[in-house]
């Protein structure tokens, strides 16, 4: 997603809701590759059903915790890695979904206003 340069013009609300669904719809297309991993890797080394393996894959990946125990060490150790990527991921994916936002901020603070004179500003002459 390319975004306007500090010196192009602020992009209109509508244009901006739509970057904003953009960014949602990525965020929510980015979740779905590991979810699949984590639904995968709870039903072949944890022995779950898919619908509790999807529970526990959703439950780590939205920063909740497991749900069920897992009673073998190969489990255990996919969930424990599984739960590390999942913290980093969650921050990513948190950073993708707050750029346009913050990228608007950023935007509104350096847009310099035309007073359609074409003399430079001068700072004001010392009395004295």
């Amino acid at each position: 997603m390319m975004y306007e340069r500090y010196d192009d013009p602020i992009i209109s609300v509508r244009d901006f809701l739509r970057r904003i669904v953009r960014t949602a719809l990525l965020a929510l297309a980015l979740f779905v590759v590991p979810l699949a991993v984590g639904i995968a890797g709870y039903m072949v080394l944890g022995g779950l059903s898919p619908v509790d393996a999807f529970l526990n894959a959703a439950m780590i990946l939205g920063g909740m915790g497991p749900v069920d125990t897992l009673s073998n060490n190969a489990a255990k150790i996919f969930a424990g890695l599984y739960a590390l990527f999942s913290g980093v991921f969650f921050l990513v994916v948190a950073g993708v979904v707050l750029a346009p936002f913050l990228h608007r901020v950023l935007h509104r603070l350096h847009v310099t206003v035309d007073d359609g004179s074409d003399q430079e500003s001068q700072p004001p002459k010392a009395e004295g």
